[in-house]
């Protein structure tokens, strides 16, 4: 029970985090932080670190890292961009062609870690300078526009939003899922399994409602000029969201869940009680790929074009969305509802610095000690819950 707590509780105290982030940002910046177009930009940028870090949370559970993720979404996103606009493919053919190199490229590296035994941190250094190279080989660094406008809707932006009917719809329907909680606490009293405190069940229920509630009149209070109607949630933080919950059901349902989980706790019990270890890490690392295609197609369609320099520095991003969620770096542990919280976290310090014109160096200094401090809290945090 102390274990499920301590998670709890470190969720809660990462959402009050971020909400005294938004008040201080807000009020620092006259007003601005928190405005509705703001925080639809913020939901926006988001999405493609979040997306990403979802997936990263398994990979360091499992004991490994991956370095390359920027440089392979820059490559991928490129490639993608190129067919569309200078090789005149449609979109569709374009996107399963990125993913088909996505998943060559995962699938490489992933070999060379699980079957020749080769660190990930190296293989996938290397892969970090290697296809950042190939970004630029693509289209001999020269910016590939995207025009497409159905493709353009899955970046978020001018018709990238899902309306405020349906964002009130589907607000309502992911409300009473989460109040299925509670009546799972009378299941588990009826069969006399642990109870956690019943505050805390409330708090986990009825907080996640009230900001849900709080982004979708967010969402449908911007309205673009020229647009007869609001925004509402914008496709990229749906398809994060659809991702977030796929992978979830992975993690709890699943047998491959398991099997991560038991790899990062301790990889030689694993491999003794019949885990196959190498599979499993392939599996992994193609599900890295994968998402990083899914993140690749978000991102040129958010900036309507595809360019060598996209996904520069993201691989920061997303380790240190996973390590502020609570993803231990030594393995074993982490939530994807954690990585999502550390992916906004990280977003808002970026945006509210970037809204009080802080200095693009101090920005990375900041930002950098940022995961510094997550890591020292992630410890001693660990000491006090008795957690791995």
């Amino acid at each position: 029970m102390w274990r499920r707590t301590g998670l709890d509780l470190r969720l809660l105290l990462m959402s009050a985090l971020l909400v005294v982030m938004g008040i201080a940002f807000h009020a620092l910046s006259g007003g601005v932080f928190l405005s509705p177009e703001n925080l639809y930009n913020i939901a926006q940028q988001t999405a493609v670190v979040g997306i990403v870090s979802t997936v990263m949370v398994l990979v360091i559970v499992a004991r490994h890292i991956d370095l390359s993720v920027g440089s392979v979404m820059g490559f991928v996103g490129v490639l993608i961009a190129y067919l569309m606009y200078t090789s005149g493919w449609p979109w569709e053919l374009a996107s399963l062609a990125g993913l088909a190199v996505a998943l060559l490229v995962s699938m490489y590296q992933g070999w060379l870690t699980a079957v020749l035994g080769v660190p990930s941190f190296v293989v996938t250094l290397g892969g970090l300078m290697s296809f950042r190279g190939a970004a630029f080989l693509v289209a001999d660094g020269k910016t590939q526009p995207v025009n497409d406008e159905f493709f353009q809707r899955l970046g978020g932006g001018y018709d990238g939003g899902i309306g405020v009917v349906a964002t009130w719809a589907l607000t309502a329907l992911v409300i009473a899922g989460l109040f299925m909680r509670l009546h799972e606490r009378h299941s588990r009293r009826r069969h006399e399994m642990a109870l956690e405190p019943l505050w805390l069940d409330v708090a986990v229920t009825a907080l996640p409602s009230v900001v849900l509630i709080a982004f979708a009149w967010t969402m449908n209070s911007y309205q673009i000029s020229g647009k007869g109607e609001p925004q509402g949630i914008p496709i990229p933080v749906l398809i994060w969201a659809v991702v977030a919950c796929v992978l979830s059901f992975l993690v709890h349902r699943t047998r491959f869940g398991r099997y991560v989980y038991a790899m990062g706790g301790n990889p030689d019990a694993a491999a003794l009680v019949g885990i196959p270890v190498r599979r499993v890490t392939l599996l992994l690392f193609a599900l890295l790929g994968l998402l990083v295609a899914v993140a690749a197609v978000v991102s040129i369609a958010r900036l309507n074009a595809g360019t060598n320099s996209l996904g520069t520095g993201m691989e920061l991003y997303v380790i240190a969305a996973a390590v502020i969620g609570g993803t231990a770096l030594s393995g074993g542990s982490g939530s994807i509802l954690g990585s999502a919280l550390g992916a906004l976290i990280m977003q808002s310090l970026d945006s509210g610095m970037l809204l009080l014109d802080v200095a693009i160096g101090r920005r990375m200094v900041i930002i950098g000690q940022v995961l510094i401090v997550a890591v020292v809290f992630d410890v001693l945090y660990r000491r006090r819950f008795g957690e791995k």
